[in-house]
């Protein structure tokens, strides 16, 4: 596992526009129960907030996640992001997990799911982006919404209206993606812009939190007006009280 920049903080800057953005948040991680090692790793260095959960076995899959999460140090340079700046890091990310595949005959990649801080017409907005089934949640005057959309088959069995959510959590093949990092592909994230509006919390999470925590569960965590670093303590033993079966990886970030 690998962490880049603090595991809790808090930082203001000025919109362009006039006035400040103040931004807190907390990231928290933990092997499982059931793991021998942890191959998730998060980078939470204002502007950019990040989780990204490795595959490809024990070492292989935390190099990739690290490679991910190292390479978007460089898009967190300055007061805020860029889209292509994120896109720029996940290109170079690629070239990194390629080298560190060695002959892996499974291949070697990982999910990256998380947030920028960026300007929109002088405004500050998330930029929300994701590749592979980690997600982003979004929780603002009371009502918590997934923002992400999961690239899974299963994800794919819903958008059909062959399977409902709550049959998709449970299906055999829920752990089957079909986007990621590495692997040889280009990489290809989704974008959500989000007003960075006071009031707003945001949850970056590997699948080993969802997967054992529903979101009703999530909302009440969330709801529960605790501070960054307590909530994303909380929802990492929620998960490990349910079974802790993967790596768990939370951020929680809080705009004011």
């Amino acid at each position: 596992m690998t962490g880049i920049g603090a595991d809790q903080g808090e930082r203001e800057v000025v919109v362009p526009k006039g006035g400040r953005v103040r931004i807190s948040w907390a990231a928290a991680s933990d092997t499982g129960r059931r793991r021998t090692a942890n191959e998730d790793s998060w980078i939470a260095k204002p502007p950019v907030f990040a989780v990204a959960d490795g595959m490809g076995g024990h070492d292989a899959g935390d190099l990739a996640s690290a490679a991910v999460v190292e390479q978007l140090l460089d898009a967190a340079r300055e007061d805020y992001a860029s889209a292509a700046g994120v896109e720029r890091a996940l290109k170079a990310a690629t070239d990194d997990i390629a080298a560190v595949s060695g002959r892996s005959e499974l291949g070697v990649g990982t999910t990256v799911t998380g947030a920028a801080l960026v300007l929109q017409d002088g405004e500050p907005f998330f930029a929300v982006f994701n590749i592979g089934d980690s997600r982003v949640y979004a929780y603002e005057g009371g009502r918590l919404r997934q923002v992400t959309v999961d690239h899974s088959v299963v994800q794919e069995l819903v958008d059909s209206g062959a399977l409902t959510p709550e049959q998709a959590e449970h299906h055999p093949d829920s752990n089957v993606i079909t986007r990621a990092i590495g692997f040889a592909a280009t990489p290809l994230p989704d974008y959500w812009m989000l007003p960075a509006a006071p009031g707003l919390r945001l949850l970056i999470c590997s699948d080993g939190l969802t997967k054992e925590v529903n979101e009703a569960r999530l909302r009440m965590h969330l709801a529960a007006g605790l501070k960054p670093v307590d909530t994303a303590g909380a929802l990492i033993d929620a998960a490990l009280a349910a079974g802790g079966r993967d790596n768990i990886t939370a951020i929680v970030v809080d705009v004011h």
